[in-house]
């Protein structure tokens, strides 16, 4: 009994031996853990130093093809349309025709305007004559006065015949006075006239459609046997050599646009396929609703084949700089309002401010002051960063937080 009491109590003891080293082992594997893996564990950080080279800050923006002279082309009076002799797509010269149209009763005005000049000719040559026997009879009348006045004076007439005579040379002065103010009269109406000649003249030359510069025909609007309105295009005309790019840049990105500044273009039909161009023109006004600023672009070579109302990629370089100190975007933060970053020192993390300069569309920033070359920043973490935790740098992170 003494011995199976015995064997007992040392299996009792081996027992507990076992239970006591497991326990211990769970201890240490579960503070390993927290240490390692739990909310003590260093935080897992990606880092980088910072780098030397060329930066292009650019801005991007998103646009169409259009023509900066473009022409429509249509009557200035109520017109019929006799015949349209271009289609869209055509090449037309300066001056060519392009379409006919009748303009109703603008012939028939034209014609009275024509008549209406050679009654007032006919008009001014009649007064003309009156005005000149007006002045034959002016004359007469005042030499006979004349003559009388000095019959008066040797008492060869009485006063009473001088009067008369001085009467009748001022009535024909008078009439000389009047016939010059018809003839005056029919010469104004017959300049009226010419004038209403030539305007309707020039009315109707405007029937005929020609083209104002060597282009390509952009739409035919209207067909044979149609009935237009004064101002209502029949064909549109553009000048492919103008064709340029209206693109609409975010305002917060625009400020530092200038004209002259390089671009490069994307069609979005040519995908693969990267044209070079200028900025041409900023617009002063901007669009408060979209928050966009129009900025037109050109090409340096135009490309063979563009068609008006392609959407366009534009990305705008607007400032280089040569030699720069520069890291990943990613690792400049904003703590109370001051930019900067988490600069890694034994293990654990310090905010460090630093002055930005330009950033560039493939997210790295200028360093203008604040780290050395040889300092460490954090690019990302698994979670947020306070001053003087602990940090383990990894290659790389799932998940990272800002």
């Amino acid at each position: 009994m003494k011995m199976r009491a015995n064997r007992l109590e040392k299996l009792h003891l081996g027992r507990t031996a076992a239970l006591t080293t497991a326990a211990l082992g769970l201890a240490m594997l579960f503070g390993w853990l927290v240490v390692s893996q739990g909310p003590m564990a260093p935080i897992k950080v990606t880092v980088a130093k910072v780098t030397q080279g060329t930066l292009t800050a650019s801005t991007f923006g998103i646009g169409t093809i259009e023509a900066r002279r473009a022409y429509a082309l249509g009557p200035t009076v109520a017109s019929r349309v006799l015949r349209v002799l271009v289609d869209q797509g055509d090449a037309v010269k300066a001056g060519q025709l392009l379409a006919e149209l009748d303009p109703v009763d603008l012939t028939d005005r034209v014609t009275s305007a024509e008549l209406a000049v050679q009654r007032a000719t006919s008009t001014i040559r009649a007064t003309e004559a009156a005005l000149a026997e007006a002045q034959s009879r002016a004359q007469v009348a005042t030499t006979d006065a004349r003559r009388y006045a000095q019959l008066r004076t040797k008492g060869f007439v009485s006063q009473e015949a001088v009067d008369a005579k001085g009467h009748e040379a001022k009535a024909a002065q008078a009439a000389v006075d009047a016939a010059a103010a018809q003839v005056t009269a029919a010469r104004r109406d017959r300049d009226r006239a010419r004038t209403d000649v030539v305007g309707m003249s020039k009315l109707l030359a405007q029937s005929q459609l020609v083209s104002p510069v060597d282009g390509v025909v952009s739409a035919r609007l209207v067909e044979p046997g149609s009935t237009v309105v004064a101002g209502q295009a029949v064909v549109q005309v553009l000048d492919p050599d103008s064709l340029w790019i209206r693109a609409r840049i975010d305002q917060g990105q625009s400020g530092r646009v200038r004209v002259g500044q390089p671009t490069e273009i994307v069609l979005r039909s040519d995908p693969q396929r990267s044209d070079r161009g200028e900025v041409q023109r900023v617009d002063w006004v901007s669009d408060a609703v979209t928050e966009e600023r129009i900025v037109n672009v050109g090409f340096a070579v135009q490309p063979p084949t563009l068609s008006v109302g392609d959407l366009v990629e534009v990305t705008i370089h607007v400032a280089e700089r040569v030699n720069a100190r520069a890291l990943p975007a990613a690792a400049v933060k904003r703590v109370d309002r001051q930019e900067g970053v988490w600069r890694v020192t034994q293990g654990r993390v310090a905010f460090q401010p630093v002055t930005v300069g330009i950033t560039t569309l493939d997210g790295r920033s200028q360093i203008l002051d604040g780290l050395t070359d040889d300092d460490e920043v954090v690019v990302h973490s698994e979670q947020a960063l306070q001053p003087d935790a602990r940090v383990r740098v990894v290659t790389a992170i799932i998940g990272s937080a800002p």
